[in-house]
């Protein structure tokens, strides 16, 4: 029977990505995750075989865990609109903490060109773009939307729309990052919002 581990993958994951908030792909050493997690760099080689299979472990799940993520933003809001909105400070956060925007970019790099990365990163945007769209399908159906709104254009708008206000924020620096996504985020929308929607935003 093999004896159980002390220290879970789980708890591996979280203590990589507390050290991936902190430095980027070139400076991450599989030492600095085995000190997080509280291992040595020999147990994490038996335990995934190398620091690229540990990462690439990681952002799978990070992938497939989308679904869930934007089950926790509806189950906090009592309107499909205020979720997308929710999605979106959780976007601007990527502006917080060492580095900000830059930091991101520097792993978004890495996703762009590692075939490996790429292959996760790009399923878990798909995932993304298809929860956009349930939700924008959900403030149809709800009335915070008008009636013949393309829920799929509308999403990929949304999509598009916080990926460049977020770099564009990160250029100009004007004001939080929060906010100006925000605000980016109601003028994309605002041709298809009812009465009951543009009073949602407004709050």
């Amino acid at each position: 029977m093999a004896r159980p581990r002390k220290v879970s993958d789980d708890e591996v994951f979280r203590a990589a990505g507390r050290v991936m908030a902190q430095v980027g792909p070139s400076q991450l050493k599989l030492s600095d995750i085995a000190a997080e997690a509280g291992l040595t760099s020999g147990a994490l080689v038996q335990r995934f075989g190398s620091k690229r299979e540990l990462l690439l472990t990681l952002v799978s799940g990070w992938s497939e865990s989308i679904p869930a993520m934007f089950g926790a933003i509806r189950a906090s809001q009592e309107s499909p609109l205020m979720a997308l909105r929710k999605y979106v400070d959780g976007m601007a956060q990527m502006g917080d903490g060492p580095g900000g925007v830059a930091h991101h970019l520097g792993w978004l790099q890495l996703d762009l060109g590692d075939p490996g990365f790429h292959a996760h990163a790009r399923r878990g945007a798909r995932a993304t773009r298809q929860e956009l769209k349930s939700l924008v399908e959900e403030a149809i159906a709800k009335g915070e939307l008008k009636r013949g709104t393309d829920a799929g254009r509308l999403a990929r708008t949304v999509e598009v729309t916080v990926g460049g206000s977020l770099l564009t924020w990160a250029f100009h620096q004007e004001g939080i990052a929060r906010q100006f996504l925000r605000d980016d985020l109601a003028t994309a929308l605002a041709p298809h919002l009812t009465r009951a929607g543009r009073a949602l935003l407004a709050q």
